[in-house]
């Protein structure tokens, strides 16, 4: 009776919407983990070796993972991925490899990248290593792969283009484009201090993505730059050493790329 009523569950959780309210999912997610709990299935054990039941374990932490992100919830999302890491380590004669996994796991490297956790980022990526995949060439892994490439290249550009509508590998993944535009901004604001003394307004708002000069001088009072006569001046930096100067010629090459690609989107109509 409780593997049927898991069954019904996990086809509606399935089934249901993405818009659907995050506390209508949860309380399915709830029913079904108390029907785990009746079964002896909430983890993978000696006793729990029927693939079906195995499945639907696994179904269910994913359903709860996926509508986490949804809930732009990490805390929930990263419980969930706890759970799911022994059912994904069972060997596929006893439980057949899920259509989602790459997908969640593509998040979980998001989630890390959006955090800076570089280290357990990569860490992450090596687990991948034994698996019968090439991360680089799998739409979802390849899709933080690449953004964290670029992040560290100082590549604004690309990483800008990847997060416009329609460029992401699917819904899930567009919830960090917004956690991801404010650390570009932040960090294109640091390179523009140590890269220049003054920049026009209308090149900041380019080159921050902001969609109005009025926006740029809300962000250009909360970073404590003075805005006068369509300027903006950045505070004065210290006398530039040796490598402050490699720096400062850095910082240059990643403004002008980043501006560059700002006004190409601008010429687009």
């Amino acid at each position: 009776m409780a593997d049927r009523q898991l069954a019904t569950i996990v086809t509606q959780l399935k089934s249901i919407p993405p818009s659907t309210p995050y506390t209508e999912t949860s309380s399915l997610l709830s029913r079904a983990k108390l029907l785990l709990l009746q079964l002896n299935a909430l983890t993978p054990s000696p006793s729990t070796t029927n693939p079906q039941l195995l499945s639907l374990a696994r179904d269910v932490y994913e359903a709860g993972a996926l509508a986490s992100i949804r809930a732009k919830n990490p805390d929930a999302f990263t419980r969930y991925v706890s759970q799911l890491t022994p059912f994904y380590e069972l060997p596929p004669n006893l439980l057949p490899t899920s259509t989602e996994r790459n997908k969640i796991t593509g998040l979980r490297l998001l989630l890390l990248l959006t955090q800076g956790l570089y280290s357990e980022f990569h860490s992450e990526l090596e687990s991948l290593a034994g698996d019968d995949i090439v991360p680089e060439q799998d739409k979802y892994l390849g899709y933080p792969i690449k953004l964290e490439r670029w992040l560290m290249e100082g590549s604004y550009d690309r990483v800008w283009k990847a997060m416009k509508k329609g460029e992401v590998p699917c819904e899930e993944f567009g919830v960090f484009s917004e956690i991801l535009t404010y650390q570009i901004r932040s960090e294109i604001a640091s390179s523009s201090e140590r890269a220049y003394p003054s920049l026009p307004l209308s090149s900041t708002k380019s080159l921050l993505f902001l969609d109005s000069e009025g926006a740029v001088i809300e962000f250009a009072r909360n970073r404590g730059w003075l805005v006068k006569d369509g300027q903006i001046y950045f505070p004065t930096a210290q006398e530039a050493t040796e490598d402050g100067g490699e720096q400062k010629e850095t910082s240059q090459t990643v403004i002008e790329n980043t501006l560059g690609y700002a006004r190409q989107l601008e010429t687009i109509v």
